[in-house]
């Protein structure tokens, strides 16, 4: 909780100028009852009317300053919680958008979303909640114990008796309200994760008849959700009929007491009036109060899970390596091993090295690593052993920026905008009209972009389900090509490419950007056999390395794979 005292920090001025006029708001209509008694005894026993009129109109005042005062304070914590909520959803997404690919992993992307959601919510409607009642029930509760003991000090103490027992019970429940509500938190993430699952393969659903499956694995986390809020809600919502009940007994005891007194003439019966208005304060400032502690329990819940998120320390580090330029191996792996889950390698002391401009193809079954040397390359995450260098520098001696202006990245499945054709492909940099055809011409999507009712500007539906398989990664392609990088990753990124198109597409990136060093990985030899230099991966290990030909010769698992595709035959 000690970090939200930091987002508050830049709106501290803003608060306590509508805590004042809470305050000021507060205190009028605490005076009302104690107005109401004056009258009561005081005035109307003088028959002048005038009297009467002025304090009728004392109260009118007094009504209207409560009236307007809560307006206008509520009105500054409405922005003041807006303003504060937009700043920590902002900085909870931008961390989000730099963790570390482990990070992430840990986290787990639907956990994400909620903790930018859900959990944000709730301390959006706490942090509203502590300005426009947290400060008005203190003063209630306080202001209206201490005008009744100046009033009459015995009924206040039948009131101040149920205080006790109501903090008691206040506590005693709101303690468990923080592990309740982080399992809630953990069940909504458990629905977010299977409603993203169903959303991004509703075609594969459908079209496998799987509906009812998907319902029923739906209603499975759905009920562990309702279970833990009902668990939560049973127990936190226990407060306020124990609540209600202590009020309505501590009301009944200062209605028989005053009875009592007024019948001895110790009291009046305007001070009765005047102590029921007050309890009645005092009980709805209790209720807020519990009310307060029960969305305590939510936010604390919440700001622990934001907390985790926010401090998490940035595992991008940047070391010095003053190692003079080799475009002879501009990029080198040097013995590099690496495991996901710190069992079994991944990957497992891999050498290689590519020349600047140069190709490298990396082939493989599901699973040999060819992803993870992509993965490991852009750092995305950190090799466990070895070393990994590009232009004769650890990877680790570029900053964030610099590291990932050498890229241009095209993955399988990777995202397209809900946004026009131009606006994909430069992907938020500044690139010319000639920039973005050049790159489209590259990835062989001109003839398609052209061939669309507004072209460049037609726009594509979310994650491109409007276009085809083979127009998506084509479009993905020349996204990654456009700013010219020194590096081009094409991960399994022409798997829906026909081969003559494939084949045109590999010419290309040979002609118009030579200068560029292209990794290409991929399930299909088409894609890399004219790279300069291939591996072949199997469980992590390099098996086979050479030009295409060399492959043929030397790696039968490479030859296995050639012939059952192509039949050792190729279209050039």
């Amino acid at each position: 909780m000690k970090f939200l005292l930091t987002y508050l920090k830049p709106f501290r001025n803003r608060m306590a100028v509508g805590f004042s006029i809470k305050v000021a708001g507060t205190v009028a209509e605490l005076f009302l009852p104690y107005i109401l008694t004056h009258i009561l005894d005081n005035v109307i026993g003088t028959l002048r009317v005038e009297k009467v009129i002025f304090w009728g109109v004392v109260m009118i005042i007094c009504a209207a300053a409560a009236c307007a005062g809560n307006i206008i304070a509520n009105r500054m914590a409405a922005k003041t919680s807006k303003d504060f909520s937009k700043k920590m959803r902002k900085d909870l997404f931008e961390k989000t958008l730099y963790l570390s690919a482990s990070d992430t992993d840990r986290f787990t992307i639907p956990s994400l979303e909620s903790r930018i959601t859900t959990d944000t919510y709730n301390v959006h409607n706490f942090v509203s909640m502590m300005q426009r009642m947290g400060v008005r029930a203190p003063i209630l509760l306080i202001g209206g114990l201490s005008i009744s003991f100046f009033m009459d000090a015995n009924l206040a103490l039948v009131m101040l008796a149920t205080l006790p027992f109501i903090f008691i019970t206040v506590y005693s429940i709101s303690k468990n309200g923080v592990p309740l509500y982080s399992k809630v938190q953990k069940s909504v993430d458990n629905m977010v994760r299977v409603v993203r699952e169903d959303t991004q393969g509703i075609r594969v659903i459908k079209a496998l008849s799987k509906n009812d499956y998907e319902n029923r694995r739906y209603d499975a986390v759905n009920l562990e959700l309702s279970k833990e809020e009902r668990k939560a809600g049973t127990i936190m919502g226990s407060v306020n009929p124990i609540m209600t009940l202590l009020m309505n007994l501590g009301i009944t005891a200062v209605v028989a007491i005053s009875a009592f007194t007024v019948a001895k003439g110790i009291s009046t019966p305007a001070t009765v009036i005047a102590f029921v208005q007050y309890f009645t304060l005092i009980s709805m400032a209790m209720m807020v109060i519990s009310r307060i502690f029960v969305m305590y329990t939510k936010c604390a819940a919440s700001a622990n899970r934001i907390a985790e998120v926010l401090e998490t320390p940035d595992s991008f580090f940047v070391t010095e390596d003053d190692s003079p330029a080799d475009e002879e191996k501009f990029i080198s792996f040097e013995n590099v091993s690496f495991s996901y889950l710190g069992k079994k390698n991944n990957l497992e002391n891999l050498s290689v090295s590519v020349p600047k401009g140069g190709t490298l193809g990396i082939i493989g079954a599901t699973g040999s690593g060819k992803s993870t040397f992509a993965k490991l390359l852009m750092r995305s995450y950190e090799a466990d052993s070895g070393k990994i260098k590009i232009a004769g520098r650890d990877i680790s001696s570029y900053s964030r920026k610099e590291l990932t202006a050498m890229f241009g990245v095209a993955l399988q499945n990777d995202f397209l905008y809900a946004d026009t054709v131009r606006e994909n492909i430069a992907f938020g940099r500044e690139l010319s009209d000639d920039e973005i055809r050049r790159a489209a011409k590259i990835a062989q999507a001109e003839e398609f972009i052209e061939a669309l009712p507004e072209k460049y500007d037609h726009v594509i539906a979310p994650k491109g389900t409007n276009l085809s398989g083979g127009q998506r990664q084509r479009l993905l392609i020349a996204r990654a090509v456009a700013a010219k990088p020194d590096i081009i990753i094409l991960d399994d990124s022409s798997s829906a490419l026909d081969y003559k198109t494939d084949a045109a597409l590999r010419k290309a990136l040979d002609t118009e950007l030579s200068g560029s060093t292209v990794i290409t990985v991929a399930q299909r030899v088409s894609s890399v056999k004219n790279c300069g230099l291939i591996l072949v991966l199997d469980n992590g290990k390099v098996i086979g390395r050479g030009t295409h030909e060399e492959l043929l010769e030397t790696c039968p698992e490479y030859k296995e794979i050639s012939d059952s595709q192509m039949g050792g035959a190729f279209i050039d």
